[in-house]
């Protein structure tokens, strides 16, 4: 389970803004990539965090929650919390690979927040430019409870936007798999074409379509 021995340690080293970073939606053939950064008082998190590990309980990976547990704890870290979003679209994605616009979703996100970071933990192997030191943390989601806080901001963030736009284009599932390659996704795919929100540069799509 995520702790804040990370944000513990950048705190003794003399940060006292720290934000964990992570992503969603690497993997779908449709829709943005949205990225979350968030960040907590860096004195409740290396003091007594009784309080906010109490209002967070059971956070982790959002992989690993349910979503009305993810819906839950996405109010309660934005209110205890302060939060950037950032999200990078499909003709990005398309420009510039998935790797490239995830990292151009995080450093909107860190753009969002009301605060400069002093330091950056961030999940993965990849960190984008920032004008704060940071370190990459492998299955950072299930280490850090900034971290895994960003991860459950971004994927709420981004199905909810799925939602909206299963609504402008029906047909192909979005409102259930966000996106991913599911049957269904592939049906609506094979007898309506592609929208301007499906990522053309992905093998499946550019299979499918015969693009």
């Amino acid at each position: 389970m995520p702790d804040f021995s990370l944000e513990t340690k950048a705190g003794a080293g003399g940060h006292r803004l720290i934000a964990g970073i992570d992503e969603a939606g690497r993997g779908p053939w449709a829709g943005p990539v949205v990225a979350a950064a968030v960040m907590f008082d860096v004195e409740v998190v290396a003091g007594d965090a009784g309080s906010l590990a109490g209002s967070l309980a059971g956070l982790d990976d959002s992989k690993k929650l349910s979503a009305a547990r993810r819906s839950t704890l996405f109010d309660v870290i934005r209110s205890q919390a302060m939060t950037g979003i950032g999200r990078a679209e499909v003709d990005e994605i398309d420009r510039l690979n998935i790797l490239q616009a995830s990292l151009l979703a995080m450093r909107r996100a860190v753009d969002a927040l009301p605060a400069a970071p002093e330091f950056a933990l961030i999940d993965g192997t990849h960190a984008p430019a920032l004008s704060c030191p940071a370190e990459t943390v492998i299955k950072g989601d299930g280490r850090s409870l900034s971290i895994a806080a960003a991860s459950v901001l971004a994927k709420v963030s981004r199905d909810r936007i799925m939602v909206q736009l299963a609504a402008e284009f029906p047909g192909y599932g979005w409102e259930r798999n966000k996106g991913y390659g599911t049957k269904a996704h592939r049906a609506g795919l094979e007898r309506l074409g592609a929208t301007p929100h499906h990522r053309r540069s992905y093998k499946p799509i550019i299979n499918i379509l015969g693009l």
